[in-house]
């Protein structure tokens, strides 16, 4: 049996889900719980769906059956400097036994859901669909919002192949305990097994979980597994990445990871593990929102808000330009840009393969974010991608990999093309991912 791992949880920086979900004090079970289920009619207890979904009648070819297997786990918010800030002794440990680079740097908007989707497609978040956590799409005339489930499990949505399809369409068994996109049937293809996202499941039960596919019989086991932790970046936002708080909740998900390796390493199977995170954390100017002008110009335009940066879409040319001058001249904390002329770095504006991206986009400078009517957290990021605190890991140990490797700061965009160098896979469309950066670190 595994031994119980005490969660991390932060009620000034939940989801309602998480509130339903996970916490644990008097006043809210006694007091918040039956009004938010009463208000709610009881929909937000049914969205938590715990159950594993398993795609029947698929099998791992005989060839496939011999590939090695890859657990790549991401660690939402995990700065790359927190393993030695916070003391995070096993993976210290299991990274000095493997590869680790000095950072890993992000795409731009360093936010959840485009990278983590980069990650799961070796594509800039402008080539794969996903610009934002929050954005317009013109030609659907529609929101894509990370909180609407309609939104997040429509496989239309996203472009490029998820390595958990490349997988699947290559007769490879793929699992997912959370990763974004791995809810949707994207190209009508999901993993073979995954879970919707939820808080409610403890640690224990998912790393059993993850034992358990590995126990299954070779036609039917997973030979990739992805597995997502979100208390770091719960306890990030809430108080901040110098808080005693992350440093508890780096110290859990460091003891789970450890955890896992133990139970999997059991089975004597040839696993590789792949740590890496989405993006870093800044602490924020709480005390000194930034305010934008008021102006007509500006409210003819649709608007994306977000703490960090704002998207303006407009219907023409004379208008998005009179919004911007507008801008520009009361810039205080923040830059403007206009779509067209981003910073060639970011691949983004220019690169809008499904014109999702804003006409004018507002990107905060460090350590500020703008005053969108709610309370300003500590910690946050979104910001630009150049920003050392917005980095992110990477760490990697298994028998395909080199022991006692260091490498550079490098993209995120080139951990894609590594997985499918480990397991086999044959990538199928152009990516921007380049197998070449990282192919050093293998045996």
């Amino acid at each position: 049996m595994l031994s119980k791992l005490q969660p991390i949880f932060n009620p000034s920086y939940c989801s309602l889900q998480s509130i339903i979900a996970n916490c644990k004090k008097i006043t809210v079970k006694k007091f918040i719980l039956p009004a938010l289920v009463f208000l709610l009619g009881g929909s937000a207890l049914m969205a938590q769906d715990t159950t594993q979904h398993i795609t029947e009648d698929r099998k791992n070819s005989a060839t496939q059956q011999s590939k090695p297997y890859v657990i790549m786990i991401s660690i939402d918010g995990f700065r790359y400097d927190y393993a030695e800030k916070h003391n995070a002794v096993n993976l210290l440990r299991l990274s000095g036994q493997g590869v680790r680079a000095t950072a890993m740097q992000p795409s731009f908007p360093t936010l959840t859901f485009p990278n983590h989707y980069t990650l799961a497609t070796g594509m800039y978040p402008a080539h794969h669909g996903l610009v934002d956590n929050h954005f317009y799409d013109r030609k659907r005339d529609s929101i894509y919002r990370v909180g609407n489930r309609n939104t997040v499990e429509d496989g239309t949505w996203y472009g490029g192949i998820p390595l958990w399809v490349l997988a699947e369409k290559q007769q490879m068994i793929s699992a997912s305990y959370f990763w974004v996109g791995s809810e949707s049937a994207i190209q009508n293809v999901r993993p073979t097994y995954y879970f919707r996202y939820q808080e409610k499941t403890g640690i224990d039960s998912r790393i059993q979980q993850v034992v358990n596919w590995l126990s299954l019989p070779e036609d039917q086991r997973p030979h990739l597994i992805t597995f997502y932790f979100p208390e770091v970046d719960h306890s990030g936002h809430s108080y901040g990445p110098d808080s005693d708080s992350t440093r508890k909740a780096v110290q859990f998900v460091d003891a789970a990871i450890g955890k896992m390796v133990e139970e999997v390493n059991k089975l004597h199977l040839p696993v590789n593990f792949i740590v890496v995170a989405d993006h870093g954390m800044l602490s924020i100017d709480q005390d000194h929102p930034i305010t934008l002008p008021d102006s007509p110009a500006i409210k003819s335009l649709r608007k994306v808000v977000s703490s960090e940066k704002m998207m303006y879409y407009g219907n023409n040319e004379a208008d998005i330009q009179a919004a911007y001058n507008i801008f520009k001249q009361h810039q205080h904390h923040y830059t403007a840009w206009l779509k067209k002329e981003t910073p060639d770095r970011w691949h983004y504006g220019q690169e809008d393969v499904y014109n999702r991206i804003g006409d004018i986009i507002l990107v905060a400078e460090a350590n500020h974010v703008f005053d969108i009517g709610r309370r300003v957290p500590p910690g946050h990021h979104g910001f630009d991608n150049n920003l050392t605190d917005m980095n992110a890991i990477f760490m990697a140990w298994g028998p395909a990999f080199r022991s006692n490797t260091r490498i550079p700061t490098f993209e995120n965009i080139h951990v894609y093309p590594l997985v499918a160098r480990i397991l086999g896979l044959t990538i199928t469309q152009p990516i921007d991912g380049k197998v070449e950066v990282l192919e050093h670190t293998l045996q």
